[in-house]
C-alpha cells in the first residue's frame, strides 16, 4: 500500500482564509504585515485574502489615519454548501475560545 510522501500527507484544519479572519477578529486594527507574520504567509497573500473576503461580503474596512480598521461581517453564513446554516460569528466563537 502506497502511503505517499510526507508532503502529500500534510493537511491542516483551517484554511489560510480562516486564519486571516481569526486574526482580524482578534484585532480589527491589525496590520497586514502582522497578520502575515502570525499566519506564516506573505503580505501579498494576506492582502489577496482580505480582498477576497471583502468582495464576498465577509469583511469590510475603513481608513483611520494611516491604518485600516477591519470589520468582520459576522452575520454572514458560511459559504460552502456542506457548512450551510452556521454564521461567521458562530465559527469565530468556536475558534476564539
Amino acid at each position: 500500500m502506497d502511503t505517499g510522501t510526507a508532503t502529500e500527507r500534510q493537511w491542516t484544519f483551517l484554511t489560510n482564509h480562516a486564519r486571516v479572519l481569526v486574526q482580524i477578529a482578534r484585532d480589527p486594527g491589525i496590520r497586514v504585515r502582522d497578520i502575515a507574520t502570525r499566519c506564516l504567509l506573505t503580505e501579498r497573500a494576506v492582502q489577496r485574502i482580505i480582498t477576497d473576503r471583502e468582495q464576498a461580503g465577509y469583511l469590510s474596512h475603513e481608513r483611520r489615519g494611516r491604518a485600516n480598521h477591519y470589520s468582520v461581517i459576522a452575520s454572514e453564513q458560511l459559504r460552502h454548501p456542506a457548512d450551510a446554516g452556521p454564521t461567521v460569528a458562530e465559527l469565530l466563537a468556536a475558534l476564539l475560545r
